[in-house]
């Protein structure tokens, strides 16, 4: 098995982007949605990328439109981005995957090779990206035989700390210098200047 068909990817869209004033993940950069960018940044390493979004939404039609698979949280699950992981390691397991790569869907300058670097460091284990502001829980891989911690951190409405659930699982870390390409851009005007 070569090591792409072992990976698939997932892109969080869905939050509820309230300081952005609008859906997030739709919202154009150069012309195209962010979960967009997300995707196309996964699909160099992954074989599948699904994109887990909230029923109804404007990110829901975005990325059926795009052909790319949606994954809703479960019912039950409270909402976080925990919730959208273990929708991914569900729908990984299901397509005989061993990894997912996760993305959130508002970080656009995320490095080229971030998830080629989360992939070398990992050995197959559960590895996240840090920078020197700290642990960036959602740029990870998780492997698909976590789902059981998963799905039982998540039990009765919890919903524990994404870096939190990683260093339970031991995820390595990888340190990347550029900060700033870890930004999430969570108003118009943050936007505006990563597209200047």
């Amino acid at each position: 098995m070569n090591k792409k068909s072992a990976v698939v990817g997932l892109v969080l869209a869905g939050g509820r982007s309230v300081r952005f004033g609008g859906e997030k993940a739709v919202a154009l950069l150069e012309g195209r949605p962010l979960l967009e960018w997300a995707a196309r940044r996964l699909e160099s390493v992954c074989r599948d990328v699904a994109i887990n979004v909230r029923p109804g939404t404007e990110a829901e039609s975005v990325a059926k439109g795009l052909g790319l698979p949606t994954l809703y949280d479960a019912p039950g699950d409270a909402t976080g981005p925990l919730a959208g992981v273990s929708a991914g390691l569900i729908w990984a397991e299901e397509r005989g995957a061993r990894v997912l790569a996760v993305s959130p869907c508002d970080a656009p300058l995320l490095p080229d090779d971030l998830y080629v670097r989360l992939l070398e460091g990992s050995e197959g284990e559960a590895a996240m990206a840090e920078t020197r502001d700290g642990l960036q829980p959602l740029c990870a891989l998780w492997p698909v035989a976590a789902l059981p911690a998963v799905r039982e951190a998540l039990a009765g409405g919890a919903h524990p700390p994404t870096w939190q659930m990683l260093e339970r699982l031991g995820a390595r870390k990888v340190m990347f210098e550029r900060t700033d390409a870890f930004a999430n851009v969570n108003t118009r005007d943050a936007l505006a200047t990563v597209e200047a």
